[in-house]
């Protein structure tokens, strides 16, 4: 057989990344914000688009170029798109192979909040050089993000760990806890006493005084630090207003000491720091704004809507880009404008993409979540990507976008909607697998009631679970309990023996 050069039709099927496609893939994960200044910075790149005001001119004239319906799955049409990109199903199927690095497996399978809460480790304060206040402000480092740094690494369970997203959202930029505790008890399905206990927990957190929710709670906590909080002193804390009336006399009565003890006592009250958020204030500070807002209707229903306040409205200016066309002289005139015309007009396709994905996105979380919002914390459901995808139609790679950054405001709070995404753990009686948060909480109740004369080994944790119908090994009892700095069995027992 001879061997030389010949020509070949052949036909076939290809994606071609083009800027726009790129452009759309972008905007599926920016945060709101991010996509705030992507819209500006378009807006003062490209002269056709526009900001919708939300009302028309009246003589009609300044009317904007209609979008193309997007069908009813609200899927983008590429049909202008270069280089035959066809769906954005081919978009969904073909992005995870052209770029891995950001697939569904960035992901993991316990993802909650708005911190990576594997990278937890056992102490009760932030890593750092100093890890003063001061330093941290001069950073512009909020005091709500240094709280929840100190809580990433507090070494609590998934639901102490949102108890204690829960207290940081409540706390004022004086450091103090304006909240009632029942009340939180009840949003968020919790017993009062274990708020109480994270509340606990998280009033060691830098700096000293933090989450107190008065003057006197405050001042105790500092002093309490200090290894100075003795009777006497307490005594002087909790009558704050004789001291503020001058009421020497009665102090020293209460508190059974002298003049000098007394005048050293309130000069140790002064040199502390009445409102220890402050040093934290940063000017510009950044509040998260929900993407999605979820509210309960008749019938325990539940009601997904879209943060209009979040979503940029832009038009493409039709009127202007026919009175430009008109004056074009040059071909790098018209070149110019028709990509300015096609970029505007794919802007706003994406546009309207992206807030219908997230919105079908987040409904589906809601359906699979109903337990969580109706019951608490402890009835989150085992959740994946690909759970998600198959039910919307979608690939696990564009369910991982939408829920970068994307936060939903619920009546229980505010949270992520990659807090949602649970492992499992497989039932004991083949029947609905379990989420692994609900089992770490189970763990942890068994251990908190234990009593002297009965300390549960991990084998026997295990057993209890399987008589409750969660099938689960001694292994992964032992890493679930390390991961909540739970002491073994054999050192909760020599505890025991010390306390009695």
């Amino acid at each position: 057989m001879a061997i030389g050069p010949r020509l070949e039709l052949r036909q076939g099927q290809s994606l071609v990344m083009t800027p726009q496609l790129q452009q759309a893939i972008k905007l599926l994960q920016l945060s709101n914000l991010e996509l705030a200044e992507f819209v500006e910075a378009e807006l003062e790149r490209n002269p056709l688009l526009r900001r919708d005001d939300g009302a028309a001119d009246k003589d009609g004239g300044d009317e904007p170029e209609p979008v193309k319906d997007l069908g009813e799955r609200g899927e983008l049409d590429l049909g202008d798109a270069a280089s035959g990109a066809k769906a954005e199903a081919a978009i969904d199927a073909d992005f995870e192979s052209l770029h891995p690095e950001t697939g569904a497996s960035d992901v993991p399978a316990s993802a909650g909040g708005s911190l990576d809460w594997s990278k937890a480790t056992g102490g009760g304060a932030p890593s750092g050089d100093d890890g003063s206040p001061l330093d941290s402000a001069a950073a512009g480092k909020s005091l709500a993000n240094h709280l929840s740094d100190q809580l990433a690494m507090a070494g609590l369970d998934p639901v102490g760990r949102l108890i204690g997203a829960a207290l940081i959202d409540l706390v004022d930029e004086d450091g103090y806890l304006r909240a009632d505790i029942d009340e939180l008890a009840f949003r968020l399905g919790a017993d009062r006493d274990r708020v109480g206990a994270v509340l606990t927990v998280m009033q060691a957190f830098e700096p000293t005084g933090v989450m107190a929710r008065d003057l006197k709670e405050c001042l105790a906590l500092q002093l309490k630090e200090r290894d100075r909080l003795d009777p006497a002193m307490a005594i002087l804390v909790n009558n704050l207003e004789r001291l503020a009336k001058h009421d020497y006399k009665g102090l020293k009565a209460l508190c059974g000491v002298d003049d000098d003890d007394l005048a050293d006592m309130i000069a140790e009250v002064r040199a502390l720091t009445p409102k220890p958020g402050l040093s934290f204030t940063v000017d510009g500070s950044i509040s998260i704004e929900p993407d999605v807002y979820v509210r309960e209707t008749a019938g325990v229903a539940w009601a997904v809507e879209l943060n209009s306040d979040t979503l940029p409205r832009v038009l493409v200016d039709a009127r202007y880009y026919a009175e430009v066309s008109k004056a074009l002289r040059s071909d790098n005139e018209r070149t110019f404008i028709s990509e300015c015309h096609q970029n505007a007009s794919w802007l706003v396709k994406s546009l309207d993409q992206r807030a219908r994905t997230i919105l079908k996105v987040s409904s589906e979380i809601v359906r699979q979540q109903d337990a969580f919002f109706v019951h608490g914390v402890e009835y989150l459901r085992p959740l994946n990507l690909k759970t998600v995808a198959d039910a919307i139609s979608m690939h696990e790679s564009t369910v991982s976008r939408v829920t970068s950054n994307k936060y939903m405001a619920t009546p229980r709070g505010l949270f992520e909607l990659k807090y949602f995404f649970t492992a499992s753990i497989p039932s004991a009686g083949g029947g609905e697998a379990h989420s692994a948060e609900a089992v770490r909480h189970k763990i942890k109740n068994l251990i908190d009631r234990e009593t002297h004369d009965e300390i549960l080994s991990d084998d026997r944790i295990v057993e209890i679970l399987r008589d409750d119908g969660v099938d689960i090994a001694r292994r992964t009892v032992a890493k679930y309990r390390e991961a909540m700095n739970i002491p073994s069995s054999v050192q909760r027992r020599r505890m025991a023996r010390r306390a009695s």
